[in-house]
């Protein structure tokens, strides 16, 4: 059982994970808790993970970059053609899988801290003009 690809679906509490191996057949499927997903996914050797870009999507990049992973993150409008079905955490996770394997996917990169807290003073800038 060797992955090859993994899609997440970050929530507030919870956490869905989609795993495919070299053949395209799933192999993973889990639900998460924000405290058991970095030790979960430390278990598995480097593979591509796809994440839907939000909030926090840049925080768990780092994280799952650090354990030696090639996380790649995209804008949920490119992900939802791949959704099957109704929209939910799991089905999210399986588009985030599918999708993060496209040749012809935008990727977004992933920001470190300081460039967020960066952006973030720009934002109150702004804010504060208006």
């Amino acid at each position: 059982m060797t992955i090859k690809v993994i899609g997440v679906d970050i929530a507030k509490k919870v956490f869905q994970v989609h795993g495919i191996d070299e053949s395209g057949i799933t192999v993973l499927k889990k639900r998460l808790t924000r405290a058991t997903f970095l030790a979960e996914m430390s278990r598995h050797p480097s593979c591509l993970v796809g994440l839907e870009a939000g909030s926090g999507a840049h925080h768990w990049a780092r994280c799952l970059i650090e354990l030696g992973h090639d996380v790649r993150l995209m804008p949920p409008q490119y992900v939802r053609p791949y959704v099957k079905g109704n929209k939910h955490d799991a089905s999210d996770a399986e588009a985030c899988c599918e999708a993060v394997q496209r040749p012809g996917m935008r990727f977004i990169p992933v920001k470190s801290e300081a460039r967020q807290a960066t952006l973030m003073l720009h934002r109150v800038r702004d804010h504060f003009i208006r």
